[in-house]
């Protein structure tokens, strides 16, 4: 195998057995991010590698075997290894589940290939073996199980390998998201997300289904026609439950003008009524969208919470990410929001953004500091493959990207400081440095449809260009989605077809 000035390490992931492929997948994927990985499912398919793994099932076991070759001064050398995992019957479960039984099975496989992949790169995950997205919600389900925190904590570090310090984040947000949720009804409830697909600019980081809105402003008023179609229908279609949050983000909402914002919101009052909400949240976001008239047209409303998001408060890191508006303008308008009587605002920051170190993220907080929100929303850089950064990955692939623990470290220090504590948390996939998103909050300035979309304990709908409905049933055991088409100029043409299926799917499992 030819080896040029650059090398992308090259993996490849045989599947003789597929039971748990993709939970296999992410793994692996954890421990070598920026490698080229290949899933084959036939011996013939081999190619060049650097390191294969050999996923099958034998009987009663589970194995996973690798090669790994090493160039080395004389040649090639290779190395082997293997990890086993027992099969679990379902003579051995007292609960004669199957979904039980598929869960015990991967967690086995999963705690077998973790202890591999430490042993062949020589470093553990903070995370362990978790590759989900919701580490919260396991610690919730095993406190609501009646588990006390000392088991529940327990059970995070010996079963999935989870680091004291993620561990106790974790059970710490399992906690105080019950305490926040507590009067919330799952059962007659559901929350709403309306999504307004447009930006200023459109971030190099960004994946969401988001619309620059200088190609788009001539149409905006269609969209929103449409979106109050689809709000007037579903009003319809959720009457005799009860609507506990509504939350209002994108794209940049604040990219509609005043008049717009007041059809929408006059739109959402008539048709489902503000009375008796727990929260109501529009995301101002991008500093650049935001006006007084604006910020003056959404205080008419019983609005609760708002996002003012500078990502950084770095001007070359702006600059270099595509975001098109200064450090100041996030200053104005955070006070702007202030002086017109926002008592609740969020700010959202990433970390591991392309050229930043600790001494960047530490000016950052710094000026956050100053700013004083009552809540920060703390994300660790997770690059999709929708994103101009993967996209033109070549173009980028000088960038350093630097994330760590001390990093994290230090934004939840902050937060303290602030008279902020983490009340829920997320993960993504391909996140720098393995970590997590964190919500941190003063007290009684929690975001609750945050931790809602996260927990999945009720039903979320979601209306506009790209929006996903959450369809939580049967006591939280059991989830459809319902989505909307991303493409706006779809959405408007077929706003008909996307308040059907919304119909046909509530009517079916609600």
């Amino acid at each position: 195998m030819k080896r040029g000035i650059i090398h992308l390490y090259k993996i490849d992931i045989l599947f003789l057995d597929r039971e748990f492929e993709h939970d296999v997948y992410e793994l692996i994927k954890a421990f070598y991010p920026e490698a080229e990985i290949h899933t084959l499912y036939d011996e013939a398919e081999a190619g060049e590698y650097d390191l294969r793994f050999r996923v099958e099932r034998e009987d009663e076991t589970y194995k996973i075997s690798y090669d790994r070759r090493e160039n080395v001064t004389a040649g090639f050398t290779e190395r082997k290894g293997v990890a086993s995992a027992d099969v679990i019957g379902e003579d051995k479960l007292t609960v004669k589940d199957p979904h039980a039984l598929r869960k015990e099975n991967k967690d086995a496989l999963k705690y077998a290939l973790y202890q591999l992949l430490v042993k062949l790169t020589g470093r553990t995950l903070p995370w362990g073996n978790l590759t989900g997205i919701r580490p919260a919600k396991l610690a919730m389900g095993m406190i609501e199980s009646g588990m006390k925190n000392t088991e529940a904590a327990r059970e995070m570090r010996e079963k999935y390998l989870v680091s004291p310090e993620k561990t106790a984040l974790a059970v710490t947000i399992a906690n105080r998201e019950r305490e926040i949720l507590k009067d919330i009804d799952y059962e007659n409830g559901y929350s709403l997300y309306i999504g307004i697909p447009f930006c200023p600019s459109i971030c190099l980081y960004c994946s969401f289904s988001s619309y620059p809105l200088k190609v788009w402003e001539k149409r905006t008023d269609e969209y929103v026609e449409a979106l109050c179609k689809e709000i007037r229908e579903t009003a319809f279609l959720m009457q005799g439950r009860k609507l506990d949050t509504i939350y209002i983000g994108g794209g940049t909402p604040t990219t509609l003008l005043p008049h717009q914002l007041r059809k929408l919101l006059d739109t959402l009052g008539e048709a489902f009524g503000y009375e008796g909400l727990a929260e109501f949240t529009i995301e101002a976001g991008r500093p650049d969208s935001i006006t007084r008239e604006k910020l003056q047209a959404i205080r008419e409303y019983p609005v609760t919470r708002i996002s003012v998001n500078p990502q950084t408060m770095n001007q070359e890191t702006l600059d270099l990410i595509g975001r098109r508006h200064t450090v100041e303008q996030t200053r104005e308008a955070f006070y702007l929001a202030r002086e017109l009587g926002y008592d609740n605002i969020n700010m959202d920051l990433i970390v591991g953004l392309p050229g930043e170190d600790i001494s960047m993220v530490e000016r950052t907080l710094e000026q956050i500091q100053e700013l004083a929100p009552d809540s920060m929303t703390v994300h660790s850089l997770a690059v999709k493959r929708a994103a101009r950064l993967n996209i033109f990955k070549e173009k980028y692939q000088e960038m350093s990207f630097e994330n760590n623990q001390e990093i994290m470290d230090l934004t939840m220090k902050t937060a303290y400081e602030m008279g902020m504590g983490p009340y829920y948390l997320y993960r993504q996939k391909n996140m720098k440095g393995n970590f997590e998103n964190v919500g941190y909050a003063k007290v009684d300035k929690a975001g609750i449809y945050n931790i809602l979309i996260m927990e999945e304990k009720q039903p979320i709908i979601a209306l506009g260009a790209g929006g996903s409905s959450k369809l939580v049933f049967d006591h939280g055991k059991r989830i459809e989605r319902v989505e909307n088409v991303k493409d706006v100029s779809n959405y408007i043409s077929r706003i008909d077809e996307m308040i059907q299926r919304k119909r046909t799917a509530v009517d079916k499992w609600l």
